[in-house]
This record gives C-alpha cells, structure tokens and sequence, in this order.
C-alpha cells in the first residue's frame, strides 16, 4: 500500500466506541452532552483550532457503539497516533477513539457505506441485573427465540418499512434492504443483529419490539409479516427500549482499507 503523509486538508476517518448512557446521542444538541460535542472538543483540542466531522449513522439517547465511523479534514498535520491518543486524553470515559486511518478525498462516512449493523441484545431472566442493566433490555418472561427467529426471517429483504419508523424519522423513502435479521440465544442472553443498506429513525428498535411481543407468545409467528404489510406503525406494537441497543459497525469498498468488518460482538453474549 502507497505510504500517504499527512498535510493541512488531509481527510482523517476515524474508529470510536462509547457507551450511550449519560449522552443525549450522537447529534450535538444546545445545553446537552453528545457524544459528538465530546469528540469535536477532544479532537479540536489536538488540532488547537476547530474540527467538525461527519458520522457514519446517529445514534439516539441511550444507544451504544462498538466501532462508530466518523471523517474529517484535517487542518493541521499530526499523525496518526496524536488524533488516537491525543483525543482520548480529553475524552470521557465512556467514549474512546479506537483507530485512525488517512483516506482519499472522496471517501465519506455516511455516503460510502454499503451496509451498516446493529446487534440487540435482551437479558431474558426473571431477576433484574446490577451489571447488564443499562447495557440490554431486561425481558423477564421466558422468550421463544425459534419462534422470534422465524419471524425475523419474514422481513429480511427489500421492503418498504413504513411500519417499522418513527414518527420523526425524515429519510425520503422507507425502501430498505434488509440482508439479515438473525435472533441467537447464549443463556441469559438473546441478540438480534441486523444488518441493511441504511436504517430508518427507530427502526431496529421497532424490530425487536415486534419479535419479543412474539417471543412471549403475545403475537403468532406470522404476525411480523402482517405488520410489514400493513407498513402501518400505529400497529406495530412498542419501540424496544435503547439500553439494548448497539451500532455494530458500517460497512465500506475494501479499496479504503478501514478495519471495520473485523468488528466482533461476541463479547457482548459473553462469547
């Protein structure tokens, strides 16, 4: 690979997780801790002058991230080790940068990914956890994960999910091309990942909302296909809280060689 040295306007992707309690998301807002707000501070803060960047997705109050992806340009010259250590200097705890890599002009966060995933993970059990209790959704009665399965399998494709956005959400079309909706158990722990072209405002969130009220034994199996239909959202049940939430990673050409399909969530099962 070709060694490109750094000057003033090199564009800059970036690697990041954080843990979404205590921020009111991703997006800076007045009078309120993002986790954009943060990282602009820190990075800024290496810089001694102003950088903005450009997220791969928003994340919503309460949502995690294992490996985030953001770009910017660079009006100085550092290396690659200066915006990793650098940032996290001034970082909170909850957010860390993971990785830097220098990318062409035309690479963007948001517009060059192909895919981007999600894992959702629920503590199925009936006694409440200290540790896991910001970090899953906390469903005590016993879930059918065959069943949730199933139905998962019924909405993988390309659909229109109007029953499965928020309200807000402002995306131009609900077409989405879900290529994976995958529910597993390991214990205590049940994940649901998906992964599609984008995702709509909530929409995750409103896919596990669907496939628990079916784990329970709420819904039948076919009930998720119904929705999708209806792609009516007033009649898709609730919206899975966000502490069980976590962007996975995006996915981009391997021609801008970021380390971001290597992304493991395993650990997340305790795998």
């Amino acid at each position: 690979m070709e060694l490109v040295v750094p000057r003033p306007g090199t564009r800059w992707a970036l690697g990041l997780e954080y843990d979404g309690n205590g921020f009111c998301g991703w997006q800076r807002q007045l009078n309120q801790e993002s986790v954009q707000g943060v990282l602009e501070t820190a990075l800024s803060r290496v810089a001694q002058c102003p950088v903005t960047v450009i997220v791969a997705g928003r994340t919503d109050t309460g949502v995690h991230a294992l490996c985030q992806v953001v770009h910017f340009d660079s009006p100085v010259v550092r290396p690659p080790e200066a915006w990793v250590r650098g940032a996290n200097t001034f970082l909170p705890k909850g957010v860390a940068l993971r990785w830097a890599r220098i990318v062409p002009d035309r690479f963007h966060a948001r517009f060059s990914a192909t895919a981007r995933r999600y894992r959702y993970v629920i503590l199925n059990r009936r006694e409440k956890s200290a540790l896991w209790r910001n970090h899953t959704a906390w469903i005590y009665s016993p879930l059918d994960v065959q069943a949730m399965q199933a139905a998962a399998q019924t909405l993988v494709g390309i659909h229109d999910f109007s029953a499965f956005r928020a309200s807000a959400c402002q995306a131009k079309s609900p077409i989405r091309n879900l290529c994976q909706l995958q529910v597993t158990r390991r214990g205590d722990l049940i994940a649901i990942d998906a992964e599609a072209n984008g995702f709509l405002h909530h929409m995750v969130r409103n896919l596990a909302g669907v496939l628990i009220a079916i784990g329970r034994g709420d819904r039948p199996v076919d009930w998720a296909a119904e929705v999708l239909a209806r792609r009516d959202r007033c009649q898709a049940g609730v919206t899975a809280p966000p502490s069980g939430l976590y962007f996975v990673a995006p996915r981009y050409p391997a021609e801008f060689g970021l380390p971001v399909d290597a992304v493991d969530a395993g650990f997340l099962m305790g795998v």
